[in-house]
């Protein structure tokens, strides 16, 4: 089988092919094609985890599906793996128009364009209950002082849209405030949000034709290189724990549900729900990826290989359960992460 994995500079694509290849058990044969913008990305050099590499233009590029096209023809690709959320965007416009090259598991286009601004799923969650009092605002906002009568003078600020914590910075006063923005000229919008100090909390939920099929849900606790980032996140997890909370994902359902409601789609797709906590315990929706995230090899290394999951849906796998699934863990795992290593899987009372 042939599939085709796109933005293979960045983690998650390379932990999705980790997942396929190295993990799982259904496509360790697999040839996996990889493609990235950047010549310089290391994954497009990993030649025991892809067969074939390739430089293509940017998805917003008018030569995008030409040069995409050329490469399913070539290599007679099966299936397509799309994570970066610029292409997970236009390839879901494609799909909805019946015009994808091979096949590809995406969520609904009008899915997409809520979830990946931050500020718009606020929004419209604001009434549910289920996401933190916030404000959004453009960079040239005077009236910066209405964002501290609304959420006091501890909050959390960043980007409304992006990844890897973007802008982000807990804030304690508007000098605060206005340096940040300052400091951060590529952000147009910000969001703003009630500081929740709990715990950092993801939950996975994979979708199929309308059904909810497999769910798992885990905590970030410490980030890879987190001394570069100001606000001590960015955005790939170096020590995180696999959790058996059913209750999180009910949260995390019932948020999807609001989502696919409002938007009148379809329930399709994989999407990681992340949340936190505030100082009582209760989880708060702060963030819905329209992917796999990724720290995904971690879960898959423990028993809970969403990315083979996706991909024997995707073919039709006659033995894959349609019953849907709660992925549990031995209780104490924990995962641990760092740059070109693989993940550790192992028990928190065993750490040093």
């Amino acid at each position: 089988m042939n599939i085709l994995m796109t933005g293979v500079g960045g983690p998650t694509p390379r932990s999705f092919a980790h997942s396929l290849k190295f993990i799982g058990t259904q496509y360790r044969n697999a040839q996996l094609i990889a493609t990235d913008t950047n010549r310089l990305a290391i994954g497009l050099y990993q030649n025991a985890l892809f067969s074939h590499s390739y430089v293509i233009p940017r998805a917003d590029d008018t030569a995008y599906w030409k040069v995409i096209e050329e490469i399913v023809e070539k290599h007679k690709i099966e299936a397509a793996v799309v994570l970066p959320e610029l292409e997970v965007v236009e390839w879901s416009k494609r799909a909805q128009k019946g015009e994808l090259p091979c096949k590809a598991f995406l969520p609904d286009p009008s899915i997409n364009g809520i979830l990946v601004d931050k500020a718009a799923m606020t929004e419209i969650l604001m009434e549910s209950g289920l996401v933190p009092p916030s404000v959004s605002f453009h960079r040239d906002s005077d009236k910066l002082q209405l964002i501290f009568d609304e959420l006091g003078s501890d909050f959390w600020v960043r980007s409304s849209s992006g990844t890897s914590g973007l802008g982000s910075l807990r804030i304690d006063g508007l000098e605060s405030l206005q340096n940040w923005i300052e400091i951060n000229p590529g952000v147009q919008h910000f969001l703003a949000s009630m500081f929740l100090p709990g715990r950092n909390l993801a939950c996975k939920l994979l979708y199929w034709q309308g059904k909810l099929l497999r769910a798992a849900c885990g905590e970030r606790v410490n980030y890879i290189m987190a001394k570069v980032a100001p606000s001590g996140i960015t955005g790939n997890t170096s020590f995180g724990r696999l959790l058996n909370e059913p209750e999180l994902i009910d949260v995390a359902k019932k948020t999807m549900d609001l989502v696919f409601e409002y938007a009148k789609a379809p329930k399709h797709g994989f999407f990681t729900v992340d949340l936190k906590e505030d100082s009582a315990g209760r989880p708060f929706v702060t963030e819905i990826n329209v992917r796999h995230v990724a720290f995904t090899q971690c879960f898959a290394a423990a028993g809970a290989n969403f990315a083979e999951d996706s991909l024997r849906l995707l073919m039709g796998d006659p033995s894959f359960t349609m019953d849907f699934k709660i992925y549990a863990f031995e209780p104490g795992t924990i995962f641990l992460r760092d740059v070109d290593e693989r993940p550790i899987i192992m028990k928190e009372e065993d750490l040093l």
